[in-house]
């Protein structure tokens, strides 16, 4: 129920999101923002915009004191995104969402922010969702990582397992197609053939089946199931279908 999402949103779940140029709203100052935002905090609003500036200052806001009245479009994309941490970080959730929060930024300070998300997490202990295309942030950030192809998990597992033991067809290309692990000058970059399926129509079979390699008769009458590979590992593919462990 709506009731039921808003006792969750802004107290146990918190979300940072994809662009830091939207995510603020333009009109209104970081402080009252940053105050609103603690709704289910029973303080006086000074409580509030102190515990808001101290915020700032940990994600890195120079000046907190006097920037936090300032408007979005006062700031940098890197600042703004930080701002968006700081907010998502002040209610102190158990679980955060962030939305592919680096895309939007240089490489720089892509490398920032995934360092001042690490520090927060272990200061505060909250879990976190982190949502990338990035091969190289999930393997640096995340313990445990779901793949997913056309809005469904095909693989998952502990990060190690998964960046050198993968087991699903599309795992293995999406990981041969990361840039660094190139060791062989080239002028063309790896890619998987074929494109993405429509998601109208039948579900019937293996969702990666028009653009795997091992694709067989099977692939095309039967949606995988999980098996399991190893302790914490889980794939979908009839290829694996030999002995391992069903997951039900």
């Amino acid at each position: 129920s709506s009731q039921a999402r808003r006792s969750l949103m802004g107290d146990r779940l918190s979300m940072i999101f994809q662009d830091p140029m939207t995510a603020l709203n333009p009109v209104r100052t970081i402080e009252s923002q940053m105050i609103d935002i603690q709704h289910h905090e029973q303080r006086s609003r000074s409580e509030k915009r102190a515990r808001a500036i101290d915020m700032l200052k940990r994600v890195g806001i120079p000046d907190p004191q006097s920037r936090i009245s300032g408007h979005p479009h006062q700031f940098s994309g890197g600042m703004r995104q930080r701002i968006c941490i700081a907010m998502a970080l002040l209610v102190k959730p158990v679980l955060l969402i962030a939305d592919e929060p680096t895309t939007a930024l240089d490489a720089t300070l892509e490398v920032q922010i995934i360092h001042l998300l690490k520090d927060l997490q272990r200061e505060i202990g909250c879990s976190i969702l982190f949502v990338s295309h990035h091969l190289g942030v999930v393997a640096e950030l995340c313990d445990h990582v779901a793949v997913m192809y056309a809005g469904e998990v095909v693989e998952q597992g502990a990060v190690r397992d998964i960046f050198h033991n993968p087991a699903h067809p599309y795992t293995r290309a999406l990981l041969e197609c990361d840039p660094g692990r190139i060791r062989q000058r080239t002028r063309n970059l790896p890619t998987i053939p074929g494109e993405v399926p429509s998601l109208f129509g039948s579900n019937k079979g293996c969702i990666f089946r028009p653009r795997c390699p091992h694709a067989f008769d099977r692939c095309v009458q039967e949606t995988p199931v999980e098996y399991r590979i190893g302790v914490d590992q889980l794939a979908r593919c009839h290829m694996l279908d030999r002995g391992r462990v069903l997951v039900a």
